[in-house]
């Protein structure tokens, strides 16, 4: 998996959920954002946490990514426009690897999950396309791979550059593979109710 790097979206504002989705208790244990940090430590692969909150930081610090090593922090700099203004920055700070994007609002995502999408977006079939995930009705954009290869950080840049900040409006520009994944774990919960009474 030389050249993956895991990178997990957690600078939202949570407004809609009314409080920090990122801190809110996960069933296993400990909050959405760790579980979501162990799911992608399971993986071989580096992590990165997108965030400027600070308690978000201090969760991360003391874990390890996949190889053992401490979780990196992107802390983002105003203005904190959404994913796609995030994932150029990435792609800016990590130039050709190929980055597995994950949000901290899937907390019934599990690690085979995240096996199968690396697996399916690392077979030749189509190395430079984006693979992402699709639960059979829609696709899910904020759990992908994203090679961040020369022209597309260049035509994301541009994009951002000219006030592009939807993430749908970029991507259909761009060469995308859908890859079925089950529906279960794809679920986002941004609202109480979406996250209430769907515990097993």
């Amino acid at each position: 998996m030389s050249g993956l790097r895991a990178c997990l979206l957690s600078g939202g504002a949570s407004r809609r959920m009314g409080t920090d989705k990122a801190l809110l208790p996960h069933p296993t244990g400990g909050t959405w954002l760790e579980f979501s940090l162990a799911q992608l430590a399971a993986l071989p692969l580096p992590i990165t946490l997108v965030s400027h909150h600070r308690a978000h930081q201090a969760l991360a610090r003391p874990l390890r990514d996949g190889l053992g090593d401490a979780i990196s922090v992107l802390e983002e700099p105003p203005p904190r426009e959404g994913p796609l203004l995030a994932l150029d920055r990435l792609m800016q700070l990590y130039p050709d690897d190929d980055l597995l994007l994950c949000p901290v609002d899937m907390p019934w995502l599990e690690t085979a999950a995240l096996q199968a999408l690396v697996a399916a977006a690392t077979s030749p079939a189509a190395p430079a396309a984006i693979h992402l995930a699709h639960d059979g009705r829609r696709l899910q954009p904020l759990l992908g791979i994203y090679p961040a290869h020369a022209s597309r950080r260049q035509g994301l840049r541009a994009f951002t550059a000219a006030g592009g900040r939807r993430l749908q409006d970029w991507l259909a520009g761009e060469e995308v593979v859908a890859e079925p994944l089950p529906a279960a774990g794809l679920r986002n919960a941004n609202r109480p109710d979406a996250a209430a009474g769907l515990w097993p």
